[in-house]
């Protein structure tokens, strides 16, 4: 049975309030993963911290749902679409490890090579990319302040914020807000210590995902990410896109390709038309089975 087949089956027989999830990473990003096509299963917030809990639930660093598409995502041709939630059970409008999971779990579900994912008020183009891989596109990417948002107006090319050696930044946008800033050795920076005084900075209106980014060539650069959850992650895709995007700016790099290295390994990052990044990588599937909902939860 495809991991796929198995999320789409009902609740298990006798036990009304068990859903079926699948767990799977991308880079070491770990995500719970519910089809919530079949009946739109009630899904609460406690549900969500519960479920992504270590100790109460399945584990995940986010949850996310597959569900039908919006009419608006069924015009433009949509085949589902993607929700996002935070381990706080607050919904996030991107994850590109998250997108990149999802694809090729529906590229399994349908056959295909490609096909298009709802998320937020996107359309992501999404493509198989070899065995356990897929690229997907994210963006645009805006550095318009009141999109990232900032408190106020400000040169987002050079933000005036700093910690440490986190000095002179890139503010942006790309379904979540982000703060990336280019240091010489990455090594030499404790980003458990660094970033949450920028995250928590009165700029940022809803706080920020902090990048350190190590320029190695024209075509390389090294990353590491510290989320809004207060954790620095093992890889974050929206980070690397926007890292990439960031050093084009400031003229760091010229190449429309980089790789991206980051703790748990590589992405390969390419800028294309409209602002917009396609984000290539790798997934694994990490185990299967059924997990308590909440008790006013049967569908």
């Amino acid at each position: 049975m495809k991991y796929s087949e198995f999320l789409a089956q009902p609740s298990q027989r006798g036990l009304p309030h068990q859903w079926p999830f699948v767990k799977m990473h991308g880079l070491e990003n770990y995500f719970v993963i519910i089809d919530r096509r079949p009946g739109e299963k009630n899904l609460t917030s406690e549900d969500i911290v519960r479920i992504c809990s270590n100790n109460l639930g399945v584990g995940g660093e986010q949850l996310l749902t597959i569900e039908s598409p919006t009419e608006a995502g069924k015009s433009s041709g949509a085949y589902a679409r993607l929700r996002i939630y935070n381990t706080d059970g607050t919904e996030v409008g991107a994850c590109g490890n998250a997108t990149r999971c999802i694809a090729y779990l529906l590229l399994e579900e349908t056959g295909n090579d490609e096909l298009s994912l709802e998320l937020g008020s996107n359309i992501v183009q999404c493509k198989r990319a070899g065995e356990l891989a897929a690229s997907v596109t994210l963006g645009p990417i805006s550095m318009d302040w009141q999109q990232v948002p900032l408190s106020h107006e400000v040169d987002t090319l050079h933000l005036p914020v700093e910690n440490g050696p986190l000095k002179d930044g890139v503010g942006l946008y790309i379904g979540n807000p982000h703060a990336v800033f280019f240091v010489d050795n990455l090594d030499g920076v404790d980003m458990s210590e660094v970033a949450p005084p920028i995250h928590h900075s009165s700029l940022f209106s809803e706080g920020a995902n902090v990048g350190a980014a190590e320029i190695v060539d024209d075509q390389t650069i090294r990353l590491s990410v510290w989320e809004r959850q207060g954790i620095v992650t093992r890889a974050c895709g929206t980070g690397a896109c926007v890292a990439v995007y960031a050093a084009t700016k400031r003229g760091l790099v010229s190449s429309r390709k980089v790789a991206v290295h980051l703790p748990a390994g590589k992405l390969d990052i390419e800028l294309i038309e409209g602002d917009r990044a396609l984000m290539t990588g790798p997934v694994a599937f990490c185990c299967y089975g059924y997990i308590a909902a909440g008790q006013d939860s049967s569908n």
